[in-house]
């Protein structure tokens, strides 16, 4: 079974840290890109009926029921035996949420990020925890069992008094799964370039230490796996049974169709990824019908562990990759980023910690 990826790159407001293709964006330019992207999900050749999809962005709670719901109506099999909407705390209420769930979405992904209102001021987030625990008492209301809450390590003026803030809150709404992931750094955000550059802008000269960083990662964890969310991917806790059906899909190597503005595509062994931007996707659907940019031929051995080690159950590696990864694997065995069990390997606490350089040896 198949999964499919629908990007709706549109916000309201665009985050420091952000680093995804998206952003505010013209309403002409909407109603255009709604249009290509429901000609490019038309003219898709149906190789597999999906079982998950996931809409991401991006904002895609802030469209319209309506226009989402005939969005929808064009992939297979509804109702999916996932379906996720990421969505910004604050862009729900009943009606909507009661929209949502009669088109068959059934898991709703709040990017929350923060509930510390110093945190939220200096990243440009618009909400507060009460917004975040009346968007929850709707989508419950609404019948939705699954709730992600996304939560950032290494915000602007993050603190241990902050972030515990954060975690009271989580625990408090009693999520069945949370994401938390630690500050990315890199050119794609605007924060990310100015703490490469070494400036003040976007309050990036009160961003916590590295060590901080790891120690709130690390409060998380404990903190999660007290409450029964447990530890499933690096990033990712969930109650035994809730974890995310879709992103399994990404970690475990199986197929998924992308639709939208910078989309990946799998079909196990062929990798698609579309034009990046809104605009170049609207232009490249009414020019050549088409808004792929390129494909390549996945790396599938070396792909196994760069993902399968993501996860805490670890991955099974095959006599032939036993030889073939033989010198890192032994070498971090020996340095404690890897355990052996069996024939199953996964990260240690402190792989997990060092994973980019674990990573890093097993990309060819």
């Amino acid at each position: 079974m198949s999964g499919v990826y629908i990007s709706f790159p549109f916000c309201s407001q665009k985050c420091t840290y952000c680093n995804f293709a998206s952003g505010v964006l013209p309403k002409t330019l909407e109603g255009q890109y709604v249009e290509a992207l429901r000609a490019e999900i038309v003219r898709h050749n149906w190789r597999w009926t999906p079982d998950t999809v996931y809409l991401g962005g991006g904002t895609p709670s802030q469209m319209d029921p309506g226009t989402l719901d005939s969005i929808l109506s064009l992939i297979p099999w509804r109702p999916w035996k996932e379906a996720t909407i990421e969505a910004a705390p604050g862009s729900i209420d009943a009606v909507k949420a009661a929209a949502w769930a009669r088109s068959g979405l059934n898991r709703v992904s709040l990017g929350v990020q923060s509930f510390a209102p110093r945190e939220l001021a200096r990243t440009g987030r618009r909400h507060t925890a009460e917004t975040v625990a009346a968007d929850v008492q709707w989508l419950r209301e609404a019948g939705f069992e699954h709730i992600n809450i996304d939560l950032i390590a290494g915000l602007p003026c993050q603190t241990r008094d902050s972030w515990n803030e954060s975690l009271d809150w989580v625990e408090k709404l009693a999520p069945d799964h949370v994401s938390v992931y630690m500050l990315e750094v890199d050119e794609d955000s605007r924060l990310g370039r100015e703490l490469l550059a070494g400036g003040g802008r976007y309050s990036a000269a009160e961003v916590p230490s590295d060590d901080l960083i790891v120690e709130f990662y690390e409060e998380a964890c404990e903190r999660l796996e007290r409450l029964g969310i447990h530890r499933y991917e690096i990033s990712n806790f969930a109650r035994r049974g809730a974890e995310s059906l879709h992103n399994l899909k990404y970690w475990k190597l199986e197929p998924y169709i992308g639709f939208g503005a910078d989309a990946h595509s799998f079909d196990g062994n062929m990798r698609g990824q579309n034009v990046e931007t809104a605009l170049q996707y609207v232009e490249a659907m009414r020019d050549r019908e088409s808004a792929v940019a390129e494909t390549v031929l996945a790396d599938l051995f070396s792909e196994r562990f760069f993902v399968g080690l993501r996860m805490s159950e670890g991955i099974r590696p095959a006599e032939d990759e036993w030889k073939r990864f033989e010198e890192p694997i032994q070498r971090f065995l020996a340095e404690g980023l890897l355990e052996k069990n069996g024939d199953l390997l996964r990260l240690t606490r402190q792989g997990v910690l060092l994973s980019n350089e674990v990573f890093a040896e097993f990309v060819a």
